[in-house]
């Protein structure tokens, strides 16, 4: 019988010797595609406002830091931003968080109530003054198209008259309207942040040619900040800290399946030092023997993804709406060559020991 057939023979026979680090790995297989989960679906909840702008560029008053909330551009400004070299369009955008209920909800829901001027990416052209386009995930609130929100402190009535999809913005669902509506309810909501006429938050602008390159020209014409979208959504609070957290917790894990295969397949080497050396007597070679081990860890690894995935999957079905879960296709997916992987090195601590097995001395125990 060849070696890797011995190798999957053993698996088939004798599952439970298998069985506890295959669930080991199976629950780390879970941890890290929920963790994967968390993160894009932590990200998303704070970011998907601004990636529903698609645009090339953000550009924030100077001194802002990228602070959308702290930012104003005057009109004066915009005009310089709009003749600038590389600029194609641009828009206004302006945001409040607040609050808003519906007619009979027990408890009001935060809101990031936004104005825009154009349309932006996934966002329809505003709304009609006093009417706005929310973020599906009002929805899961009780929130149906139709209904009037009552939004602020006031109750500045905005009616819900679309839906926009993954369009929230720091963890709040959005709300957009059209620039009459966004500065009636900032002028409840935050009258110490009151803009004067024409004056916005920041600017969306398209570009002509490279992005960063246009972002620099209007910086040094201008003085004011100009980002990339992708910089921009990166400089949102706490993005970067979330991301490196979770990175770390994956990584983590990451490297305790290692240590699980690592240390099972020693063991197991260590006990078959007579059944390799009885091999090696007959003509079987390392590599062979090596091979038989890496099928049995391939096979252990691909049982424990197929699980952990599946009950991941479970997990997200159950989990409560406030824990944002988000699993994609390619998250998962990508756990794959990285569990594979780690098994793989963490077998690669059999190499050395199987290679110097003797046949003569490990048949005969000494």
């Amino acid at each position: 019988m060849r070696p890797a057939r011995i190798g999957a023979t053993e698996v088939l026979r004798r599952p439970g010797r298998f069985a506890i680090t295959a669930a080991v790995l199976a629950l780390l297989v879970a941890l890290q595609v929920v963790l994967w989960g968390l993160l894009d679906g932590l990200t998303g909840s704070t970011t998907g406002a601004y990636r529903a702008l698609g645009a090339d560029l953000l550009v924030y008053g100077p001194a802002s830091r990228a602070a959308l909330l702290r930012s104003q551009v005057s009109p004066e400004l915009r005009a310089r931003v709009e003749a600038a070299d590389g600029v194609a369009a641009v828009g206004g955008l302006g945001v409040t968080l607040t609050w808003g209920r519906t007619d009979g909800a027990p408890v009001p829901t935060d809101l990031a109530v936004f104005g825009y001027e154009r349309s932006t990416g996934r966002l329809p052209a505003p709304p009609p003054p006093g009417d706005g386009l929310a973020d599906r995930s009002l929805s899961q609130e009780g929130v149906a198209i139709g209904d009037v929100l009552a939004v602020g402190p006031q109750g500045v009535p905005i009616r819900v008259s679309g839906w926009v999809q993954d369009a929230s913005y720091l963890g709040q669902p959005g709300l957009w309207v059209a620039p009459a509506t966004w500065r009636r309810v900032l002028a409840t909501a935050a009258p110490d942040r009151v803009l004067p006429e024409g004056t916005w938050q920041a600017l969306v602008v398209d570009a002509e040619g490279d992005a960063a390159a246009v972002a620099a020209r209007i910086a040094r014409a201008t003085g004011a900040e100009a980002l990339p979208l992708d910089e921009a959504i990166s400089r949102l609070p706490g993005v970067e800290a979330q991301r490196a957290s979770f990175l770390q917790l994956i990584g983590a894990t990451t490297l305790v399946a290692g240590l699980v295969v690592a240390l099972f397949f020693a063991l197991i080497t260590l006990e078959r030092v007579r059944l390799f050396g009885v091999l090696k007597a007959v003509g079987v070679s390392s590599a062979q023997l090596l091979g038989a081990l890496a099928l049995q860890a391939l096979t252990v690894t691909g049982a424990a993804y197929a699980v952990g995935v599946a009950a991941a999957v479970a997990l997200a079905r159950v989990a409560p709406e406030e824990v944002p879960i988000r699993l994609t296709g390619g998250r998962v997916l990508w756990v794959a060559p990285v569990l594979v992987g780690t098994a793989l090195l963490g077998l690669a601590t059999s190499l050395r020991r199987v290679v110097r097995i003797d046949p003569a001395t490990a048949v005969v125990g000494r």
